[in-house]
């Protein structure tokens, strides 16, 4: 079975280790068809002034906010109408595009486009997968729509998909995917039936 072995200069925190020792754990996961209890990672950690590289001693570098953690907090941020802060948790380039749309820069843009839809929406988790490249990690968010649409009737149970790039702790761009255009379509079918 395999074994993963890293070294890392002492000074991280225990959750940053642990992160670590699960993501390793997945990859091997997604590259060779190990069971998971036979999957071994270990870490083992050197004083800063037993790993010198050029001869020079180093120092740990800083640990990455977990991106699945990013993106919750941006979306109870928008669930909240906490504009400001959520626009501060955006990259500069930020974009982001919704079933229809073209792509938007700021957050006054979705307010406005979503304004001649419905009243309020907000959103149930399933789960949130996360998927890191080698510029940006990429986390999926599943789950379903509820809120109330302009007339005052509520809706319940619409699918959807987020999909969102995080580097450097900010939010690149979003991505959405979900069934309220056909849900509207088909409400809208019923009522002129």
């Amino acid at each position: 079975m395999p074994v993963v072995t890293i070294t890392l200069i002492k000074g991280y925190a225990e959750e940053v280790k642990t992160g670590l020792a699960e993501r390793l754990t997945d990859a091997v996961r997604a590259c060779i068809a190990a069971p998971l209890d036979g999957i071994t990672v270990q870490i083992n950690e050197v004083a800063p002034s037993g790993y010198m590289r050029g001869r020079v001693a180093r120092k740990p570098g800083a640990p990455v906010r977990d991106a699945a953690a990013v993106v919750r907090d941006f979306l109870a941020t928008m669930e909240a109408r906490d504009l400001k802060k959520a626009q501060s948790m955006l990259a500069d380039e930020f974009t982001m595009v919704f079933p229809g749309t073209p792509p938007m820069r700021e957050l006054d843009e979705l307010i406005a486009w979503a304004k001649d839809r419905y009243t309020q929406v907000a959103k149930s988790y399933e789960r949130f997968d996360v998927a890191p490249g080698p510029d940006s990690v990429a986390v999926y968010c599943f789950g379903t729509l509820h809120g109330e649409w302009l007339d005052g009737r509520t809706f319940e149970g619409i699918r959807f998909i987020d999909r969102f790039s995080v580097a450097g702790g900010k939010i690149l761009d979003q991505r959405v995917w979900n069934d309220m255009g056909e849900t509207m379509l088909s409400e809208a079918a019923e009522e002129d039936a």
